[in-house]
């Protein structure tokens, strides 16, 4: 089994099936988001003409939010899955973030809770997108002033619970929607097991081949719910013995498309290393610390044919490559890097 091949073809990185970029979040479940310009990049990449406009627009219209769900990080969901993975992730994400507010020393009532939100939301809705300077402008003008991360706690908790979700894609800032507006309210939910069955299904469908450790990693969740999950796909998913661990696979897994030689400059934070644990699948391990840190910063990175070999830079206006791994050449990248140029004019 080349798992690094199988992983580029059904993570839409090499031969992507899909057009809108709408089209390939909703095919991924969640991508993460943690780099607000370079998410754009994340999910483009992945369709077969990348557009920066086509982004913007999908973002912008609601079909693409981004909010904190999983692991209390930033992702972007399709707006038709936002209250199916808000209702199964936002307890565990609730849980992990009143975790980091307790090692930071920060309590926060129930009451002030409920009263932030409501400003919160009201600035959201008159507004239509509302950055955070506006949030804090608003609580100012009711002589409620609080520093820059107990503010940044509220407004993470207002998404857990549905009130906000991303706003309009500006370049650099990230904004906010009254959720109620951008997506629709709550509907009927389907019952725990369905959603369990179809959050497992899109993670394996797109991240294939993995473990059941890369799923609770990548989702958050305990390990019973991540296993029963496994269990409702039944035989739709089988195991296959890859370098000691077990991987699944989906009976439709892609096999055809991948092309040796290719090189693919990959954002940071990208859902090819942070979709698992079993990284060294695609990350010589090492060269861990070029790709990312223990702190959870991860880095722009090149593959090629799948295997992690170098770094690039995403800002600058020339292809600067820094290769870590012997036999790369340089003048193959910029096959990769035209592709990105287009990507950001169109």
């Amino acid at each position: 089994m080349n798992a690094a091949a199988l992983r580029l073809l059904n993570q839409q990185l090499v031969a992507p099936q899909y057009s809108d970029p709408a089209e390939v979040v909703s095919y991924m479940g969640a991508i993460q988001a943690q780099e607000y310009r370079m998410m754009r990049w994340a999910v483009t990449m992945r369709t077969r003409k990348p557009s920066a406009k086509a982004f913007k627009e999908a973002f912008d219209s609601g079909r693409i939010i981004r909010l904190h769900l999983m692991r209390g990080t930033w992702q972007l969901v399709a707006a038709e899955d936002y209250w199916m993975m808000t209702d199964l992730c936002a307890p565990k994400a609730i849980s992990v973030t009143k975790g980091w507010m307790s090692s930071n020393k920060i309590s926060i009532p129930d009451e002030e809770y409920l009263r932030i939100r409501d400003i919160l939301a009201q600035t959201a809705a008159d507004r239509g997108s509302a950055t955070k300077e506006d949030f804090a402008r608003a609580l100012a003008e009711r002589d409620i002033r609080m520093d820059d991360h107990r503010l940044s706690y509220h407004i993470r908790m207002s998404e857990f619970t549905g009130t906000l979700c991303s706003g309009d894609l500006l370049p650099m800032k990230a904004t906010y929607a009254l959720t109620e507006n951008k997506v629709g309210g709550k509907p009927a939910l389907e019952d725990r097991d369905t959603t369990l069955m179809r959050f497992a299904r899109k993670y394996f469908q797109s991240r294939q081949p993995a473990t059941l450790e890369d799923f609770v990693w990548w989702s958050g969740l305990n390990i019973s719910d991540c296993r029963k999950g496994i269990a409702l796909l039944g035989d739709t998913l089988h195991l296959e013995r890859h370098k000691g661990r077990d991987f699944y696979l989906t009976d439709d897994c892609r096999t055809r498309g991948f092309r040796k030689g290719q090189y693919l400059l990959i954002p940071p934070y990208d859902e090819y290393l942070i979709g698992y644990k079993s990284r060294d699948i695609a990350l010589p391990p090492e060269h861990q610390h070029r790709a990312h840190n223990n702190r959870g910063i991860f880095q722009p990175i090149i593959a090629r044919d799948g295997i992690i070999c170098g770094n690039w830079s995403p800002y600058r206006d020339g292809c600067q490559v820094d290769f870590f791994e012997d036999g790369a050449n340089p003048e193959e990248v910029q096959e990769a890097w035209q592709k990105y140029r287009k990507y950001r004019l169109r």
